[in-house]
Order: structure tokens, then sequence, then C-alpha cells
């Protein structure tokens, strides 16, 4: 059931930064305002496949089967890994200098939903989130998770294109000092090894 508390709570994990913000920020800095769009969809819909599994249990599968869980965390690290890398190549999509080709909007969107896609720790965190807010009616339970699903996503979608709207205004200042996109480049890389280190140590 959506109710204040449920906003409220949702709210408040969105708005903590992980890594599809960190993803949405870099994008906004790196390539602009539609790129930052485009990349706050692409974490949107990265949670899809997440509220699925949490819906139709199949994310209890996920922490029960250890072998699962830990193939799609070392693919998650992996990812973070590159996007590393990709941050402290100077022709790479996330490097801020200014010079890059824009990125295509759906390979933006595309990288974007994988951030979330390969965080095995969504799905759990849809498992517990979510059911405190149910009635208990087993006839609307999947209506009702597919509800409270669709208002976080909204909220994500929302905060996300807040984020990186921010970022991208911000964007011409930082253009102006290669010492400040050197450092950022450098700062974003850092962010996303410490990210991939931190998943790769969690546990199912």
């Amino acid at each position: 059931m959506i109710t204040a508390q449920f906003l409220f709570t949702t709210l408040v994990v969105v708005l903590i930064p992980g890594t599809g913000v960190i993803f949405t920020l870099a994008m906004g800095l790196s390539q602009g305002r539609i790129a930052a769009l485009w990349a706050a969809l692409g974490c949107t819909l990265g949670i899809v496949p997440h509220l699925v599994a949490a819906t139709f249990g199949l994310a209890a599968i996920l922490h029960s089967s250890a072998l699962l869980f830990q193939a799609v965390k070392w693919a998650g690290v992996v990812y973070l890994l590159w996007l590393a890398l990709k941050s402290l190549q100077t022709s790479g999509a996330l490097a801020i200098n200014g010079q890059q080709p824009r990125a295509n909007g759906v390979a933006i969107a595309r990288r974007a939903a994988l951030i979330n896609i390969l965080n095995p720790k969504l799905s759990l965190f849809f498992l517990a989130l979510i059911p405190p807010f149910l009635t208990g009616n087993a006839e609307t339970a999947t209506l009702e998770m597919t509800s409270l699903g669709g208002v976080f996503m909204l909220l994500t979608l929302a905060i996300f294109t807040i984020y990186g709207l921010f970022a991208a205004q911000a964007r011409d200042l930082l253009l102006t000092s290669e010492k400040a996109m050197r450092w950022l480049n450098y700062s974003f890389a850092g962010i996303f090894a410490l990210l991939a280190g931190r998943l790769a140590l969690e546990r199912s």
C-alpha cells in the first residue's frame, strides 16, 4: 500500500548516492544535459529485472544460491572496474574534457541499466523494502508489489534527473579548468573502483 511512510522511506533510499547516481553525475559532467537524462532513464530501467525477481520470488532463489549470487556479483565488479578505467581514459565515454564526441543516448542508457542489473543486492533490497508495506492480501500481492515498485522507479527517475541536471549545469564551469577536469576524472575512477571493491566484499 502506498503510504506517506513508504514514500519517505523510498525517497531517503533513492537520495543516497550509489553507483547509479555516480554514473548519472559523470554523464552530466562529461556529456551534458541530454546524456544525464539518458543515464537517469537507464538506471531506472535497470530496476525492472530486480522488481520482477522480487515479485515472483526469484530474489529468494538468488539469495539461497551462492553460485548464482557470486556470478552476478563478480560480473558487476568487473563492469564497475571497466567504468573506472573509462573514467581515466582521456577519450573514454566517461572522461571529462569537453572534447570527446557525444555518446549515443541508447548506449548511455544501456550502460546505466547494466549498473543496476549487475547488482544482486538490489533484488534482495526489494525483497526487504516492499513486503512490510503490503496489505497481506495474497490475491492483490502481485499488483501491490508492482505498484510500489513503480513508485520507487518514478522517484528514482526524478531524483536521478535532478542529480544529472545539476551536474550538467556545473559542466560549463568545470570545463574552463583543466586541473578540475583531471581531478574529477581521477575522482570518478576512484569511486567506481571503491564501489567495485565494496560489491566484491558483499555476501549473499
